[in-house]
């Protein structure tokens, strides 16, 4: 599925991999995007993503502002967003999560 910003790939996305690391955790700010969804300006220097993840022991945690996200550009060669954050360039996936049904379908027992 292809997106047009940044944003609205995170807002579908259930796991992200930043500079070829999985995050386990990541979030964005609920009353920014809800004004943003609104066209309301919102605040181009909060923060509106917020990535955590372990490099080997290390816990490691990117926050990225508002106007960050919004200039985030896709790259089609790498299939990432490339945005900047306050140490520098960063490459973010977006991925969806597939689940399977725990029941058993041939109705035994």
């Amino acid at each position: 599925m292809s997106h047009e910003t940044l944003l609205d790939a995170l807002l579908d996305a259930d796991m992200l991999e930043i500079d070829d690391l999985h995050a386990w955790e990541f979030d964005l700010d609920e009353a920014l995007v809800e004004a943003l969804d609104a066209d309301q300006p919102g605040d181009p220097e909060a923060q509106l993503l917020r990535v955590e993840c372990m490099d080997g022991r290390s816990r490691r945690e990117w926050r990225f502002t508002q106007a960050a996200v919004q200039a985030a550009r896709f790259d089609p060669e790498t299939g990432s967003w490339k945005l900047a954050g306050a140490d520098g360039e960063h490459a973010l996936r977006c991925f969806d999560a597939f689940g399977g049904d725990a029941e058993d379908d041939d109705g035994q027992e």
